[in-house]
């Protein structure tokens, strides 16, 4: 019984080989250009942002760095998994840009159905439920930063937004030129 067995897992084996190298190739990447690809090219260069678009329904509001350098900021520390550092960032909390667009502060019901698509200049997007960046339901600060450390972001752009409590930071978006609430009705 031995050799049919052994027989059988070296075919299993071959096998998957053989599918493994059938398979198309992606290229190696983090999704961000962050990390341990860092030093790898990516499909688009690197534009930084320079204006900050939010919608929601039928409403939009456009930031210039310097309008939103007027805008009351907080700080808030976070460590970022990548640079293996904490790093200080100054920006304005997401909610004080969304409240005056009519996005509700205390959501409750079909509010709760609402989404923020965060985009940089790359394409690179992530999602958030509304609640996610609201300080009335969750503990952790979300921000639109525009400085670090006490300094201009430089190549992440005018603005990068940044999360309190992510493990690493992947939703973290870095030339930050767009904001979407919609609704997933």
């Amino acid at each position: 019984m031995a050799p049919i067995m052994t027989v059988v897992a070296i075919f299993v084996i071959w096998a998957g080989m053989a599918n493994a190298q059938d398979a198309p190739k992606a290229p190696p990447s983090d999704a961000h250009g962050t990390g341990s690809m860092a030093g790898m090219q990516m499909s688009k260069p690197t534009v930084r942002s320079t204006a900050l678009t939010i919608t929601f329904a039928d409403k939009t509001a456009t930031w210039s760095p310097e309008a939103f350098a007027a805008l009351p900021h907080v700080t808030l520390t976070a460590f970022n998994e990548h640079a293996k550092a904490n790093q200080t960032y100054s920006g304005v909390p997401i909610m004080a840009l969304l409240k005056p667009l009519g996005v509700p502060d205390k959501p409750h019901g079909k509010d709760l159905r609402l989404y923020l698509l965060a985009e940089g200049t790359d394409g690179y997007g992530v999602v958030f439920a509304v609640a996610e960046v609201n300080p009335d339901i969750h503990a952790g600060t979300a921000i639109v930063a525009d400085s670090m450390d006490g300094k201009s972001i430089g190549d992440d752009g005018a603005f990068k937004l940044v999360l309190e409590g992510e493990k690493r930071p992947a939703r973290w978006v870095r030339n930050l030129v767009s904001i979407k609430v919609k609704s997933a009705d």
